[in-house]
């Protein structure tokens, strides 16, 4: 058994869907032999865009709450741009919109519009677990400058809520987008120089300004490269309330493989990884606590919706849900982490973050279980992802460990890949108080 802190041998009890016991349990009516295996905690994925409802072409909650299912992640916390939350009406929608169609228990976030600042309070009362801020005009939600910034992130300290923010300089992005057209540019290239680290790293530096001065409770999303966590760090030494957030794509997939993939690497901020230095700078920031969790961004669009049309018309994005958790089990089995640092960066550290009541193996909590075979293997496949992508960037890549089985609330969610489709997903919503902290019970 695995958590954030350390392993043991133990028996897990599991009684109505939560943990009872812990340590010597006697034999209950139902028993699951995991001898040989780890046995972690539910994966918290706190950046997964679903599109649902709305356009439901790129992904929907079953499809995507399936892949999750499937290698081990039991919580995600949504927020879809097509049909954006902006008001209680709108998460009442889609509360009921979604009604059995979970495969895991779900948070759900809203987007911050310029006009619609004084929605935050009422929102945040409702239940929302974050509010997504962006710094430039990304997928048609449009950016907010440094005064609405300040005013939105204001509000959202006064809520006493959290918030995700995208950093993209709007201007650096549009005089370089504007550039490039200009141009003729329609080479995948252009992709490095329009959302270019400066564009990322000015909005950093303006947004933790922000975030400084209201006393707000930040999350700085996809950060790409070590220099933006050196900005983030000097504003934390200053008081700043920032996390930053990391996502596989930074650590696993180079700068220049746009130039031969092309669309199949468009999104935004860019890969960054330029070479070897690059990347064993990203993992030692895992492993130092530089970065606070991972999350996917899983943001997905079909081969033929990324490949059916130029490079500036297609989708951003990539898939993520099916493959984040057996990517950082690799990365331990390999040694660049340990199991632990799985377990608190794509676990307990997120559910902490947003005060969701997730993350732990602890008497009381919820039975969110995933099994893992530390001795076993995964070759990828585009035909073994359930996401409704069908691809994957990882694919003909071999992750050490498998996941084996994933449990919700003590039921069996996912077996070998599969996701049992049960449609048993919860709403969540965050707790003023954390439940559980990140120790064990024994």
């Amino acid at each position: 058994m695995v958590s954030a802190t350390g392993e043991q041998l133990a028996d897990i009890g599991v009684d109505e869907g939560r943990i009872v016991a812990i340590g010597h349990v006697e034999t209950g009516e139902e028993v699951v032999d995991a001898t040989g295996l780890l046995v972690l905690p539910g994966m918290v994925d706190t950046h997964v865009h679903l599109m649902d409802p709305g356009d439901t072409d790129r992904e929907d909650f079953i499809h995507g709450t399936s892949a999750a299912a499937a290698r081990g992640v039991t919580t995600i916390v949504e927020h879809t741009h097509s049909h954006p939350i902006r008001s209680v009406a709108d998460l009442d929608e889609k509360r009921d919109h979604l009604v059995a169609r979970a495969n895991v228990d779900f948070g759900l976030a809203a987007h911050v519009w310029p006009d619609r600042i004084d929605e935050i309070a009422g929102l945040a009362g409702a239940g929302i677990t974050f509010f997504k801020i962006f710094t430039c005009t990304t997928h048609g939600v449009p950016g907010l400058d440094d005064k609405r910034m300040t005013d939105a992130l204001a509000e959202v300290a006064r809520a006493g809520a959290r918030c995700l923010i995208h950093n993209e300089d709007e201007a650096l992005t549009l005089i370089a987008e504007q550039r490039l057209k200009a141009g003729g540019r329609v080479d995948p290239g252009l992709l490095i120089e329009w959302r270019s680290r400066e564009a990322e790293l000015v909005a950093v530096a303006a947004t933790a300004a922000s975030v400084l001065e209201t006393g707000a409770a930040a999350t700085f999303a996809h950060v790409s490269h070590g220099a933006v966590l050196d900005v983030i760090e000097s504003f934390r030494h200053l008081g700043a309330d920032i996390a930053a957030e990391a996502c596989p794509q930074y650590f696993a997939l180079d700068e220049g493989e746009v130039l031969e993939s092309g669309v199949l690497r468009k999104f935004t901020p860019p890969a960054r990884i330029q070479n070897d230095d690059d990347r064993s700078n990203m993992w030692e920031s895992a492993r130092s606590g530089r970065f606070a969790h991972f999350s996917t961004d899983h943001a997905p669009s079909t081969l033929a919706q990324k490949t059916g049309t130029d490079f500036w018309d297609a989708p951003f994005g990539l898939p993520g849900l099916d493959t984040t958790l057996p990517f950082l089990v690799d990365a331990a089995l390999a040694g660049r982490i340990t199991i632990r640092d799985v377990v608190r960066l794509y676990s307990t550290a997120p559910a902490a973050r947003y005060r969701l009541p997730k993350g732990v193996i602890e008497v009381g909590a919820d039975a969110d279980l995933v099994l893992v075979d530390p001795e076993g293997s995964w070759t990828v496949r585009n035909e073994d992802i359930v996401s409704k992508a069908g691809w994957t960037p990882f694919a003909g890549r071999t992750f050490l460990g498998r996941v084996v089985a994933t449990y919700l609330r003590g039921v069996e969610i996912a077996r070998d890949g599969r996701c049992n489709d049960l449609r048993t997903g919860r709403f969540i919503r965050p707790q003023n108080r954390p439940t559980f902290t990140a120790g064990v019970r024994s």
